[in-house]
């Protein structure tokens, strides 16, 4: 499995602009995304979803508030009732992401082959001016009671790129891959 990654890595390197903290994250959390669903894990996107059903919806305020039939003083309380309704949805949107997604990149349901009931939530940090990267496994479903204590590294990110700008995969799928490991040991239970 190394070895075709490897292979596809030499044909089509990814490379990031190494002066641009977003660019490496991109590449980053990119790659982190197909090692996870490499192993087995299917990508969860419900949230996404959820965000864009909600995204159409303001749209479909707003153009409703800008394309109807009266003109503004007629249309008062119609306008009224638009901009709160916009108001209302957007902070129903700004709160999903804020409690439920923070800074999760990937939310997965458990492999088939796994005897576990919940997926993985990957999420990372890079902060600006840092070359500190973050990477966190967890489970989807922290509460449940197969869920496994949640594992992190945190690594500079010079390991992983070359001086032009090229990700090394190799060394930075031994990393992920470490990390994914580490998670689904049997924890250790206590007598």
């Amino acid at each position: 499995m190394q070895d075709k990654n490897s292979e596809s890595a030499n044909k089509n390197p990814k490379k990031a602009n190494l002066l641009d903290h977003h660019s490496i994250k991109h590449i980053l959390d990119e790659s982190v995304t197909e090692i996870v669903t490499s192993r087995g894990y299917v990508e969860d996107v419900r949230m996404s979803n959820i965000r864009l059903f909600l995204g159409t919806i303001i749209i479909v305020i707003a153009l409703f508030a800008q394309f109807y039939k009266k003109k503004f003083p007629e249309n008062r309380d119609f306008l009224i009732l638009c901009i709160v309704l916009y108001i209302v949805f957007n902070g129903l949107l700004q709160l999903i992401i804020y409690t439920k997604e923070k800074n999760a990149i990937l939310f997965t349901y458990p492999p088939a082959d796994s005897f576990t009931s919940t997926g993985l939530t990957v999420s990372s940090q890079l902060p600006r001016f840092s070359d500190m990267y973050t990477l966190v496994i967890a489970s989807a479903d922290p509460k449940s009671i197969s869920a496994n204590q949640p594992v992190k590294f945190t690594k500079s990110v010079t390991q992983w790129f070359t001086k032009d700008g090229i990700l090394v995969e190799g060394l930075f799928w031994k990393d992920v891959e470490a990390l994914i490991n580490e998670y689904q040991k049997e924890p250790k239970k206590s007598k």
